[in-house]
């Protein structure tokens, strides 16, 4: 039996508990944001230049103005990965969770959350390790690396506020389910037919049915 696209798109979606569990559904997205949160802080880690400090005879460390803003320049690439990562992170929970409503927005925010803690988890354990040991061991001359570190915790909102704009937007600008469906409704009246005589003096009437 064929459909109209109007009757398609007027059918009640499914919702992700109804083709299984829902849990299961939500297990899988933790489990998604998780592994690209960790791919993502293996790009952040190679991306990114550490500076480091030089120890003086006198045990100072110095670094110069370079090193200031490569320390910088760890939160901007953080930020630039999560707003890649966080935006396609919202389209996936769009595509998953959509028919449950306003909770699909607490979804992407929690998505892009997990995925940034994620980056900078498995990004810390790819750097250097502790500043602190390195620095206590270091001798004279020796040149320091700084740890793979956030200077701003703020930068993880990125990560939140990017996979949501997905979800915003298409709610907002994708068609409402009840025009949709009243539309539908009023292509499956049928137009009166006509039908056209002629009377006894040779005029042409028609008549609606």
């Amino acid at each position: 039996m064929s459909t109209t696209v109007a009757e398609e798109l007027a059918a009640e979606p499914e919702v992700p508990s109804q083709q299984g569990s829902l849990a299961a559904w939500i297990l899988l997205l933790v489990g998604l944001s998780i592994v690209v949160g960790a791919l993502a802080g293996v790009f952040w880690s190679g991306v990114v230049t550490l500076p480091s400090y030089q120890i003086q005879p006198d045990g100072s460390a110095v670094i110069g103005e370079q090193g200031l803003s490569q320390i910088v320049a760890a939160d901007v690439w953080f930020s630039i990965t999560g707003a890649l990562v966080g935006a396609g992170l919202g389209l996936v929970v769009w595509k998953w969770f959509h028919p449950l409503g306003w909770p699909t927005s607490l979804l992407a925010v929690a998505a892009g959350l997990l995925a940034g803690l994620a980056c900078w988890r498995f990004g810390t354990l790819l750097g250097p390790g502790p500043f602190e040991a390195r620095m206590a061991a270091a001798q004279a001359g020796d040149l320091v690396p700084v740890s793979l570190e956030l200077q701003a915790w703020s930068a993880l909102a990125i990560w939140a506020f990017a996979a949501v704009t997905p979800v915003l937007l298409i709610s907002s600008l994708g068609p409402d389910d009840e025009e949709v469906a009243l539309d539908s409704g009023r292509g499956d009246q049928a137009e009166p037919e006509e039908h056209a005589e002629v009377d006894e003096i040779g005029v042409l009437t028609t008549d609606e049915t």
